[in-house]
């Protein structure tokens, strides 16, 4: 279901969102490459000074690349939620109006039942809905199944879809921090968190002035497909043969015996 909201998502005019956050980084010496002086390699200090951890809310829009994130010290549930509330109703406001008519309450909630078919735990719908607008992709935690969150988004016609467990790697919204964070701190050694904090939304502001959308699949994917194209399958069984089966009598070098696979 989740592949079918990053390839369908926003073909229905369905915005897709996915939320994650990243983190911890503390401020001390961070790995990565640096730029050096031949003969002068990086340094770093004896002294073991830990700085404090900085972790960082994400929201991010793969069809166009666009980010939204807040560096913060500590990210519960009464930091997280506020903060994606105020950015979805932000991000919801510059989204066009729904042009189709009124549907009737059975047609809208048939549209919103449609993407819970694929959930390993869907969740109960409130008995009034509105057109369904976006879809927000994110972690299967405890936090985010808060009934609180759960219906704002309803209510705002946002349907989240929970990737399943130890399928965090659903969520694309993984792929764009690490992008910024490697960016931002690798090879870098910041001392306090308020420099890992300005670090992170530079890096931001930075990729949002040229966004690279991102695709579900790629190149890659439509290569395995091209791949896949060219086996022939067996009775529908997990096997297949590179080359067709011969439908016709078998020559004389199998000595007139069909061969078994």
């Amino acid at each position: 279901m989740i592949e079918g909201a990053y390839t369908l998502g926003e073909r229905l005019g369905l915005p897709v969102f996915c939320q994650d956050e990243a983190g911890p980084y503390q401020a001390i010496p961070q790995p990565g490459q640096s730029w050096q002086s031949t003969g002068k390699p990086a340094r770093q200090p004896h002294e073991w000074v830990r700085g404090g951890t900085v972790k960082m809310l994400t929201l991010f829009r793969p069809a166009t690349g666009q980010v939204w994130a807040e560096p913060v010290e500590h990210a519960p549930n009464a930091v997280l939620h506020p903060w994606l509330r105020a950015e979805l109703t932000q991000v919801l406001d510059t989204l066009p109006a729904p042009t189709t008519p009124l549907q009737d309450p059975e047609t809208t909630r048939a549209a919103w039942a449609i993407w819970q078919a694929g959930l390993t735990e869907p969740f109960t719908l409130p008995a009034d809905l509105p057109p369904l607008r976006a879809l927000l992709v994110w972690d299967n935690l405890a936090g985010h199944k808060t009934p609180e969150i759960v219906c704002w988004l309803c209510v705002h016609g946002v349907m989240p879809l929970y990737t399943p467990l130890g399928g965090s790697w659903l969520n694309m919204a993984e792929s764009i921090q690490r992008i910024v964070v490697r960016r931002a701190l690798a090879g870098q050694h910041p001392e306090s968190t308020e420099e890992v904090k300005d670090w992170l939304a530079a890096t931001v502001r930075g990729w949002n002035k040229a966004p690279t959308p991102f695709v579900w699949g790629g190149k890659r994917a439509a290569r395995r497909q091209r791949a896949r194209a060219r086996r022939h399958a067996l009775g529908g069984s997990g096997g297949y043969t590179r080359r067709p089966i011969c439908r016709h009598a078998p020559t004389s070098r199998t000595n007139g015996h069909i061969l078994a696979i």
